[in-house]
């Protein structure tokens, strides 16, 4: 029987702390969905998550048991929620000038210059602030940004338009960090050189690997193997690898096609041995993979904090552009990746696309947003005129 659980965190300055995105990630590694709050408050405004109970890991706790625990708190609490409220307010003015925001790797250029090079940008902790947090991935920040824990952070066109359909979340698109265009780097699917599997139709009965159930991927790549006969639901085995593990579990045949994205397609290819079988590309153009998204709420109460902060992420990622060699020492600070790695892929033509100026590319979202409800993976059409802000958008100066 499912359960409810919720990520164990005590406050949301904790959630803030490095503590917090770990356990939300721990708590949300599988596929899961907004359940509705028959309790709501009780929990300090984080959002539950159903999981079977063979998903409900250490990090999380049952909603059954922590409903127990905080109504037998509930009275001794009124009593503080007035001094709380003063507080909240104080605290609420002293933090205009600060924003938060969520990040993840890798991709993320023009926010690791604004991290790593600061003097670049004249307004950063003068005009405002920035609060950096990292997660492993932006399902955990889509939750995050709904319960209010976040102003602004990475967001997938698919994790946006969930974060919109099942948690009610309002938001602006204000940049884009990278996409796919002719010529750039596409996702694609491997096979091992001496694979007899030639071609698309030749997958069916076959395993086929993902980085994650439920991944955004998933939609154009269906979408892809229906063109050419096959039901993504039955004709294949779908397994979870993730990007990492991918190139190991085509050569070991776990799986007999693998997906390999940047960096790993670069290390796998340096190696050979592996024959490239399709690609993103294949089924859909100019795809966008990673955007930056903002609350609502907060744009429309802090606009010229906002402006800000888009004002940097246009610098951020025009440096990253103009100045190759530079950027490999910021990308190499934050990822941790060697320089003579790096060096094989990063903002070249097999790397992914990257609009100058960090803008979003609408029409694309709205061919994701489509795909993804054509594949049943969204339960409804979403316009991505919604999302947009009629003048908080990057490119700005």
């Amino acid at each position: 029987m499912p359960l409810l659980c919720v990520p164990i965190i005590a406050n949301r300055a904790e959630l803030r702390s490095e503590r917090g995105p770990a356990r939300i990630a721990a708590c949300t590694n599988t596929p899961f969905e907004f359940a509705p709050r028959p309790v709501p408050n009780l929990v300090d405004a984080l959002p539950f998550y159903r999981y079977d109970a063979t998903t409900c890991q250490r990090a999380c706790r049952p909603i059954q048991e922590i409903i127990r625990e905080k109504t037998s708190m509930l009275r001794s609490l009124s009593s503080a929620v007035v001094i709380a409220s003063s507080v909240l307010v104080s605290l609420a003015a002293h933090a205009q000038d600060a924003i938060r925001v969520g990040w993840t790797i890798p991709a993320e250029e023009a926010k690791y210059w604004i991290m790593r090079r600061p003097e670049r940008f004249p307004n950063l902790g003068k005009t405002y602030k920035i609060e950096f947090t990292q997660f492993q991935g932006t399902a955990p920040m889509v939750q995050a940004m709904v319960a209010g824990a976040l102003d602004c952070s990475t967001q997938a066109p698919l994790s946006l338009a969930n974060g919109a359909l099942q948690g009610n979340l309002q938001a602006y698109i204000v940049a884009q960090h990278v996409g796919e265009r002719p010529g750039s780097f596409s996702v694609y699917w491997a096979v091992r050189e001496g694979s007899s599997i030639k071609t698309i139709a030749d997958i069916k009965g076959k395993s086929v690997g993902t980085n994650v159930f439920g991944s955004g991927i998933l939609g154009p790549m269906f979408l892809l193997l229906k063109k050419h006969g096959l039901d993504p639901q039955n004709d294949i085995k779908l397994v979870e690898t993730g990007f990492p593990g991918s190139e190991d579990a085509i050569r070991t045949g776990r799986v007999d096609v693998g997906v390999l994205n940047q960096p790993f397609a670069a290390r796998a290819e340096s190696k050979g041995g592996l024959r490239k079988l399709f690609s993103l590309a294949d089924q859909q153009p100019n795809i966008v993979h990673i955007l930056e998204v903002c609350r609502k709420e907060f744009v429309d109460k802090n606009p010229d904090l906002v402006k800000n902060y888009v004002r940097d992420l246009t610098a951020g990622m025009k440096y990253a552009l103009a100045d190759r060699t530079e950027t490999l020492k910021v990308v190499n600070e934050v990822i941790k990746s060697p320089i003579e790695v790096l060096d094989t892929y990063l903002l070249k033509s097999n790397d992914f696309a990257r609009e100058p100026g960090a803008a979003p590319n609408f029409a694309g979202i709205q061919a994701m947003f489509d795909t993804y409800a054509d594949t049943g993976m969204i339960k409804q059409k979403l316009d991505v005129s919604q999302f947009r802000h009629p003048s908080i958008v990057a490119p700005m100066e």
